[in-house]
C-alpha cells in the first residue's frame, strides 16, 4: 500500500512541476479558442495583468515587450488593380480623327498600387484590415514583419463598418495577436499603435485612449469607435491598437488631418465590433444584419416640438420601401419610432444600430407615435441587403 502512494505522489508531483513549466515557458500551449468561436482566436483571461496592462500599479518605464509581444502578427498589405490610363484630349478633337482616324476607346491600362497594413488573428493566416485598404484590388500581396511575403485571398468584406477579412495562401503556421477581453479598455489607457505609415515601414506610436464610442463621424454606416492620440498615418489603416500588455484592442482606420498627417486625432475600431464582423465572414463570407426598409430623418428640437415631444428622441420616417418588412408590418411616412422591443431610440444612428442587430426572422415590436396617438405594430425583421460591389 505504501508503495502504491509513493507512486502516486511521486506521479503528482511530476505533473504539477511539467504543468508549471508549460504553463511559464509556453503559455501559448495552454490557451485555446473559445467553443463557439469559428476561428483559432488567441484571448487574454480577464481580470488579469496580461488582459490589461494598465492594471499594474506603476506604470512601465518601457512599452518594448508589449511591441515586441505584438509586432510579429501586423502585417503590411500590398495591392494592384488595373486602370485605364487617361486618353489624350486630342483623340476626342473632330479634325484630329477626321485626319487619323478614329481610336478604340479604351486607352493603355496601368496597374495603380495602394498600400496599408492588417493583423493576423490566427494560426492558419486569417489577416483582419480595412474594406478600403483592399477595395477593388486585383491582387493582394502580405508582408511579414520577418521579410516573407504570401499572395492573400479576399475571404469576405463589409463595408458598412470598413473591416475585410483575408486568408494567406499558404499551410505554413503564423504568429498571432492576443485579444484583448471586452470593454477592457478605458479613457487614459496608454496604447500603441503599429502600422506602415507612408511605406516606411512597421512603426509603433504611443498614445492614450481618449475617447470611447465615438458615433456621428460620417465615415461609416456603423461607427463606435476608440479614439486615441497615439500618431496614425495614411498606411497605417487596418494595423493594430494595442494596449500595454500587447492585446489587440482595435483595427486603426481612420484619422481627422486637415494636412493628411497625424493631428492627434485617430479612431480605430473596438475589437469587440471586429471579432463579431470576423466570425461572420468566416463562417459564410458576409456579416447579416437586420433591417426593415425604411428612410429615416433626426427629431431636432423644432420637429420633437410639433409632434408633442418632451425631448428630441426617436427617428422620424421619412419613407417607406415598397414590399419592405416595415410596409408589410404597417409602418407608414410620417411616423416617430420611439421604441424596438422595449428599447428606447435615441437618434437615427441609435434605431440603425438597435434593428441590424436583430436576427432576420425576428417579430419585433415597434413603438410609433402616428398623428398624436401611441401605436405598437408587430414587425417580422429581414436581412440587411449587402452594397453592390464595385
Amino acid at each position: 500500500m505504501r508503495r502504491l502512494w509513493l507512486i502516486f505522489s511521486q506521479a503528482v508531483t511530476i505533473s504539477v512541476a511539467a504543468l508549471f513549466v508549460v504553463s511559464t515557458l509556453k503559455p501559448q500551449w495552454l490557451r485555446g479558442a473559445s467553443p463557439s468561436s469559428v476561428v483559432a482566436i488567441f484571448e487574454a483571461p480577464a481580470g488579469s495583468d496580461q488582459a490589461n496592462g494598465a492594471a499594474s500599479n506603476s506604470a512601465p518605464a518601457s512599452y518594448a515587450l508589449a511591441a515586441q509581444r505584438s509586432m510579429p502578427a501586423v502585417v503590411h498589405i500590398f495591392t494592384s488593380k488595373e486602370v485605364r490610363a487617361q486618353r489624350h484630349p486630342l483623340f476626342d478633337d473632330p479634325l484630329f480623327r477626321h485626319f487619323f482616324g478614329e481610336r478604340p476607346d479604351s486607352g493603355p491600362r496601368q496597374r495603380a498600387a495602394g498600400l496599408g497594413s492588417g493583423v493576423i488573428v490566427s494560426p492558419d493566416g486569417f489577416v483582419l484590415t480595412n474594406n478600403h485598404v483592399i477595395e477593388a484590388a486585383d491582387e493582394i500581396e502580405v508582408a511579414l514583419n520577418d521579410g516573407r511575403k504570401f499572395r492573400a485571398r479576399l475571404v469576405g468584406r463589409d463595408p458598412d463598418t470598413d473591416l475585410a477579412v483575408l486568408k494567406l495562401q499558404t499551410d505554413a503556421q503564423f504568429p498571432v495577436i492576443t485579444f484583448a477581453p471586452a470593454d477592457s479598455v478605458k479613457v487614459g489607457d496608454v496604447v500603441l499603435a503599429i502600422g506602415n505609415p507612408f511605406g516606411v515601414g512597421q512603426t509603433v506610436t504611443m498614445g492614450i485612449i481618449s475617447a470611447l464610442g465615438r458615433t456621428h463621424l460620417g465615415i461609416n454606416t456603423f461607427e463606435n469607435y476608440i479614439q486615441t492620440d497615439a500618431a496614425i498615418n495614411p498606411g497605417n489603416s487596418g494595423g493594430a491598437l494595442v494596449d500595454s500588455a500587447g492585446n489587440l484592442v482595435g483595427i486603426n482606420t481612420a484619422i481627422y488631418s486637415r494636412s493628411g498627417g497625424s493631428l492627434g486625432i485617430g479612431f480605430a475600431i473596438p475589437v469587440s465590433l471586429a471579432r463579431n464582423v470576423l466570425e461572420q465572414i468566416v463562417t459564410s463570407g458576409q456579416v447579416t444584419r437586420g433591417w426593415v426598409g425604411v428612410e429615416i430623418q433626426e427629431i431636432t428640437p423644432d420637429l420633437a416640438e410639433s409632434f408633442g415631444l418632451d425631448t428630441p428622441a426617436g427617428a422620424l420616417i421619412a419613407g417607406v420601401l415598397r414590399g419592405s418588412p416595415a410596409e408589410r408590418g404597417g409602418i407608414r411616412p410620417g411616423d416617430v419610432l420611439l421604441e424596438v422591443d422595449g428599447r428606447k431610440v435615441s437618434d437615427t444612428k441609435n434605431m440603425l444600430e438597435m434593428v441590424a442587430a436583430l436576427p432576420p426572422g425576428h417579430i419585433a415590436r415597434f413603438s410609433l407615435l402616428r398623428g398624436g396617438r401611441l401605436l405598437e405594430l408587430d414587425v417580422e425583421v429581414g436581412r440587411r441587403p449587402p452594397l453592390p460591389r464595385n
